[in-house]
């Protein structure tokens, strides 16, 4: 049994309604912009290694993922079909609900890389779902965990609610520390936005991941 960092009060959500019912209409929107997007793209560039298995967790209807490599099987999973279905980065995909079901349709030791990208905010059991991510990675394989400052706070648990920026990073951090990982680099970054207000020095969403392998 995988054993518990946070308390009951941390892991509760200020809508308590079905996430299946939340995310039940697709949104073929993007949640990050541009500059995130492609800082996130270039993590991916230095990080993976073509031909990889990669799971795209907690994923929707783009992976991010640079057009120049090609991987083994890229699989998808979140809680609306329609958006998978729509990924063209995707070998297959499946619906699943990590807040009530932490256990992965995925064999032991499958996957080369795990990617989650504004997601971890809204897992009320991050020790189950980590403890899960190390069953089906290879060792040595990567996870990626990459977000903003952007969320439906409704969805979110209070544990994420409460805390800052670098709260998050080292929450995140703590969790997968705990539960064996090793944690490779921690990552909080400005982005510019491209064109006039870059240029005015405006500023695009924050940039914050935690890269961490299994040993």
């Amino acid at each position: 049994m995988t054993q518990s960092l946070l308390t009951e009060a941390q892991r509760q959500k200020l809508d308590a309604s079905s996430d299946e019912l939340f995310y039940a209409q697709p949104r073929f929107v993007q949640h990050l912009d541009g500059a995130f997007r492609s800082r996130l793209t270039q993590l991916y560039r230095e990080r993976l290694k073509p031909g990889s298995a990669v799971l795209d967790l907690m994923g929707s209807w783009v992976s991010h993922l640079p057009e120049e490599l090609s991987f083994g099987e890229v699989i998808g999973h979140g809680l609306n079909g329609q958006e998978l279905a729509a990924n063209p980065r995707l070998s297959r995909h499946f619906v699943q609900n990590l807040n009530v079901n932490q256990q992965l349709p995925l064999e032991d030791r499958c996957l080369d890389a795990v990617l989650i990208v504004a997601g971890w905010q809204y897992l009320q059991q991050p020790e189950a779902v980590a403890a899960e991510l190390k069953r089906v990675l290879r060792g040595g394989g990567q996870l990626i965990v990459a977000f903003s400052n952007r969320m439906f706070a409704q969805k979110a648990p209070q544990v994420w609610l409460d805390g800052s920026d670098r709260d998050h990073l080292d929450y995140v951090a703590k969790v997968l520390a705990h539960g064996g990982w090793l944690i490779e680099a921690v990552i909080a970054e400005d982005t510019k936005p491209e064109g006039p207000l870059g240029w005015l020095g405006g500023k695009g969403d924050p940039f914050f991941a935690v890269v961490a392998q299994r040993p």
